[in-house]
């Protein structure tokens, strides 16, 4: 398998001014993922792991180390990336998947949904079709597919989320505690298509609050409590 991500000593802290001090998320982690991989990041509260994957998205700024991404367009440092290519890995490489919706007003479930592969470059039929086949995956009932998200109760919301956030294959997907939240069905239909995803060569990495729900899908683990940082593989791990 082709590597996909290598880091290589990544730390994050943060700077607490009304308390004049600072304290580190995470030190000097390093590790190589492979496409079709999937690790998971486990650690008590406040080990840094939802941390890690909001810096890996560059939603927070690293304070050292690397994180090497092998795009379509060649290997590239998400840490130092310009803005302008990191806008585009995301549109089009780098998915993330987190627990909350962040839905326009005014946009209809099905629309937001769909836009991903609009902006792919799909048909706008053919792109609202699989958004319906996603949304209905998920549980979403049908009479609210035309409906605002903005008006769902926060179960409902997450469904579309994860629908929205799941339709285009990418080539690295970052997963942030996906499952709250969710129903039976909701769960059972992330974990079948997180299985079709990653059989297909899609590389993840992910904090789940219930690592139950995956147990099957994951490969190896990286433990972020300071005093037992590790990487184990998957037969070793109880999680």
């Amino acid at each position: 398998m082709s590597v996909v991500l290598e880091v290589q000593s990544l730390s994050k802290g943060f700077t607490m001014h009304h308390l004049d001090s600072q304290f580190a998320a995470f030190s000097d982690v390093s590790f190589d993922l492979r496409a079709g991989e999937f690790l998971l990041l486990k650690g008590k509260n406040g080990a840094g792991k939802s941390t890690l994957l909001r810096t890996l998205y560059r939603t927070y700024l690293a304070q050292s180390g690397q994180a090497l991404f092998h795009s379509h367009h060649g290997v590239i440092d998400l840490l130092r990336a310009a803005d302008v290519d990191l806008a585009l890995l995301r549109r089009t490489e780098i998915g993330f998947v987190t627990q909350f919706l962040t839905a326009r007003p005014r946009v209809s479930a099905e629309a937001l949904v769909a836009e991903p592969l609009r902006l792919a470059g799909r048909s706008a039929q053919d792109a609202l079709d699989e958004a319906r086949h996603w949304l209905a995956a998920f549980g979403v009932k049908e009479s609210l597919w035309r409906a605002y998200p903005t008006t769902f109760s926060g179960g409902e919301q997450q469904k579309v989320n994860l629908a929205r956030a799941l339709i285009l294959p990418q080539k690295l997907l970052l997963l942030d505690e996906p499952t709250a939240s969710l129903d039976v069905g909701a769960r059972a239909a992330l974990v079948a298509r997180l299985a079709e995803l990653k059989s297909n060569g899609t590389a993840m990495i992910g904090v789940f609050h219930h690592p139950d729900d995956v147990a099957d899908l994951i490969d190896r683990v990286i433990d972020l409590t300071p005093e037992t940082s590790q990487i184990e593989e998957r037969q070793d791990v109880v999680v």
